[in-house]
């Protein structure tokens, strides 16, 4: 297990604050709140439902601290199916057990397949009991990635599993826990980070009304769009890869609300704008919902 020094807690605690939008001063606190993850004072219970484990590569794409830090020095993950070296009968002693105890955050990713249990099972549990089972314990329960948030693309119009957000079950199951939502196809990891050191040291972050933290979803796309400027000269690209505004060419920008423009990707290296890709609106409650949702249209005939 990597032991992080005082400094090396600073040095993290420093960028979070820089990250959530707080100021210099609170990085002292958010170094507090990273020493309690590595010493297990706040353990993490994830659970994977209806999903592609996108949003778990994702956090492994972290930077700053790196995935080895996150996973061994800040944060004290004690349960996760995916990432765990321990499997069958070993793994599920580990969960439940886990359960039992109580005092974790519960972490959810995945959508929940409400009219078919079956569809997905853990340890021979459906997973729609296990999060029941595992709210009950949970100091607060994070929703991560769209599949979680809202149902995502396993919950697309006509899909036989009747796939919902976790919000939604948990609601319709009358489970009173603080739930926050990190919608993302996948989440970015700075997302998921900054919400749990959060959630630990300052508590619940503002959130909207759709459970997501306003420091990472309170502003449009569009308004924080490098081609801003085209599209105010109405300069629009007519195909992919040209210069111009890419709304003609079904950017949903303006009705989607996240910073990645301004946060970056790929420990700061692009995004889809960037890259000359429209916005698809991945941390939007609507993304792929219906069926007649294109990923990439025009706009308009040009």
């Amino acid at each position: 297990m990597t032991v992080c020094t005082r400094r090396e807690f600073m040095k993290a605690g420093a960028r979070l604050a820089a990250l959530l939008c707080l100021s210099p001063a609170a990085a002292p606190k958010v170094a507090e709140a990273l020493s309690q993850l590595s010493q297990g004072n706040a353990p993490l219970l994830w659970l994977q439902a209806q999903s592609c484990s996108g949003c778990s590569v994702s956090l492994l794409n972290s930077d700053h601290p790196t995935p080895a830090d996150l996973l061994t020095g800040y944060i004290s993950l004690v349960f996760h199916s995916t990432l765990s070296t321990a499997t069958g009968h070993v793994s599920m002693e580990v969960l439940n057990t886990s359960i039992a105890q109580g005092g974790y955050i519960l972490v959810v990713e995945g959508s929940v397949p409400l009219k078919m249990p079956e569809a997905c099972v853990v340890g021979g549990e459906p997973v729609t009991t296990q999060i029941l089972r595992a709210a009950q314990g949970a100091t607060a329960i994070v929703a991560v990635g769209t599949c979680a948030a809202s149902g995502g693309i396993p919950a697309a119009e006509n899909n036989p599993t009747g796939a919902i957000g976790v919000p939604e079950f948990l609601e319709s199951n009358q489970i009173a826990k603080p739930i926050i939502s990190i919608p993302g196809c996948p989440a970015h990891p700075d997302w998921i980070v900054g919400t749990l050191v959060h959630v630990l040291e300052f508590g619940i972050p503002e959130l909207d009304d759709q459970y997501r933290p306003r420091v990472f979803y309170g502003r449009r796309i569009h308004d924080q769009c490098p081609r801003f400027a085209d599209y105010e000269r109405e300069k629009f690209a007519r195909n992919y890869g040209d210069e111009g505004c890419l709304f003609k060419l079904g950017c949903v920008g303006p009705t989607t609300h996240a910073d990645c423009t301004t946060r970056l990707w790929n420990a700061g290296t692009n995004c889809c704008i960037n890259a000359g890709a429209p916005c698809i609106g991945c941390t939007s409650k609507d993304f792929a919902r219906e069926a007649k949702f294109a990923f990439y249209r025009m706009n308009e005939k040009m």
